[in-house]
């Protein structure tokens, strides 16, 4: 039985249908704080009636049975998905698609992006996030880049990092006369993509618009490197160049514009560059320095109170915001003993 937006939290199991053809499933997350991650099914590109399925959740058995009722509900079977698109390469994302891959031969999709990550993962055949605690240490948080090396990651199992069938490059991704057109847009992580249904206005945005949060950047399991909040930001600004659409997130609910939300993300992100500059002030600092002195998340808490993880995806977006700065010329950044540190132009 399909439900209504408005009869249940977005994360709720069930199936709500957003128009005919195209479901909205939120399948179940271990321990996370967001609660669900939402894959998408859609049932009528596929002209030898199979389905395609977007993004495809965290390769849990929760998850699996929550797909299977709701695949019921919608009076078709798991055997059904014939092609799996996935918008990066985190594991909420990416691993349980291989693993239906494997039980289903559903053909799975992934953006060229993510190549270097996944080469990564296989080389080192664990699934710690490498390039993130370089990206620590690099910002002065070196004991807290221990701490989060010291996590248990829930071991590595090369089964759910197997490469995809298929890498995406941007361009129309065709299934008989209907068309997907895969849109990259770096910053989440480096290959991240969205999938744009122009032809019904509905953008399928993964992680990269979120409806109430604003995604993690740089979060990588490849080598560091680049820029990821201005790469992030270009990519916002890029879905302006297209039709405005109705959002279809990984993580929140159906949201009736694109536009509108990223708009809000840009005025967010301008008004944390601006917090992050103030927070330095007039000393030399490493970005965990200037992590600590904000707060996070809508509710303002202290950064000693988030939990590790947290705070390293907050020293991550600091250390991005104050980049962002370097670029736009309002503070210049030295490395010293293997830490960069910042110190605004006067």
């Amino acid at each position: 039985m399909t439900t209504r937006f408005d009869q249940a939290p977005w994360a709720a199991a069930g199936v709500q249908t957003v128009q005919p053809g195209v479901h909205r499933v939120p399948l179940p997350l271990p321990n996370d704080g967001l609660h669900a991650v939402n894959v998408y099914l859609l049932e009528d590109l596929d002209d030898d009636g199979g389905i395609v399925m977007i993004d495809g959740g965290w390769a849990i058995p929760e998850a699996r049975k929550t797909l299977e009722a709701a695949l019921g509900a919608i009076e078709r079977d798991p055997g059904d998905i014939s092609h799996i698109l996935v918008t990066h390469i985190h594991r909420d994302h990416y691993t349980q698609a291989v693993e239906l891959r494997r039980l289903l031969g559903s053909r799975v999709y992934l953006g060229a992006g993510e190549r270097p990550g996944l080469e990564m993962l296989d080389r080192l055949r664990s699934d710690q996030p490498v390039g993130s605690l370089r990206t620590l240490r690099a910002a002065g948080a070196g004991e807290l880049a221990d701490r989060v090396e010291a996590m248990d990651h829930g071991g590595y199992d090369p089964s759910v990092w197997e490469a995809p069938d298929r890498w995406l490059q941007a361009g129309a991704l065709r299934f008989g006369d209907r068309e997907l057109r895969v849109v990259p847009t770096p910053g989440h992580t480096k290959g991240h993509v969205v999938f744009l249904d122009e032809q019904r206005g509905l953008l399928f945005s993964g992680d990269h618009v979120l409806p109430h949060i604003t995604p993690s950047i740089g979060f990588e399991l490849a080598e560091p490197g680049g820029h990821p909040l201005a790469d992030y930001l270009d990519s916002l600004r890029l879905m302006t160049r297209y039709a405005d659409a109705r959002l279809l997130p990984a993580h929140g609910p159906v949201a009736d514009s694109t536009h509108t939300r990223v708009a809000e993300l840009l005025a967010h992100h301008d008004d944390r560059l601006a917090r992050s500059l103030a927070a330095l002030g007039e000393d030399t600092l490493d970005a965990h320095a200037v992590a600590r002195k904000l707060a996070w998340t809508r509710r303002a808490v202290p950064f000693g109170e988030l939990t590790a993880f947290n705070q390293m995806l907050a020293v991550h977006e600091t250390a991005a915001h104050l980049d962002v700065l370097v670029l736009r010329g309002q503070v210049t950044a030295a490395r010293a003993d293997g830490v960069h540190r910042y110190t605004r132009m006067r």
